[in-house]
């Protein structure tokens, strides 16, 4: 049992070196991922991110995409341990969707309709990632959706790898 503290953030800033875009300090940038409970009085902001899960495969292959809920961290018998709670997206069929090029997701979840989460350590984040709804064809209630509301509402998304030029190397 565990006795000790835990601190919770609201965001975590990932640094990489990106060799194809030398705009930054040598290559070097920074993106801001976000777990806020409250976003400018507007409601949550939580950001999706990809997590290595086998890193002897390039691509989507060795890549999921998961939504994060938390981040914290505490120390242990001295160590000092940085960890996200997050909520992991299923890929939809072997590859990307054959019209757009993108990756279709889908919330994960368990049996009796219960959320497949974990706590990863953050050092398997790998880079923020953004999706696109995927959109039907019925109505859809923009008064009663809101941006937090969609991870919710929504059951199928588009891994965009359009987002940026770093997206586009990674989600194929």
């Amino acid at each position: 049992v565990y006795e000790g503290r835990i601190h919770v953030y609201n965001l975590a800033c990932s640094t990489f070196f990106a060799p194809r875009n030398l705009s930054g300090i040598h290559g070097m940038h920074h993106e801001y991922i976000c777990s806020c409970p409250m976003w400018r009085n507007a409601g949550p902001h939580f950001n999706c991110v990809f997590i290595i899960t086998d890193p002897q495969v390039e691509g989507m292959s060795g890549l999921d995409v998961t939504h994060v809920l938390c981040f914290f961290s505490f120390k242990y018998q001295g160590i000092l341990y940085s960890c996200t709670v997050i909520h992991w997206f299923d890929c939809v069929g072997d590859g990307p969707d054959l019209a757009t090029g993108m990756w279709v997701v889908c919330p994960g979840y368990l049996r009796c309709n219960v959320r497949n989460t974990a706590i990863v350590h953050i050092d398997t984040i790998y880079h923020a990632a953004h999706l696109i709804l995927v959109y039907t064809a019925h109505n859809i209630n923009s008064i009663d959706v809101r941006p937090h509301h969609c991870y919710d509402t929504f059951h199928f998304f588009y891994v965009n790898k359009y987002a940026d030029h770093h997206a586009f190397e990674i989600a194929f």
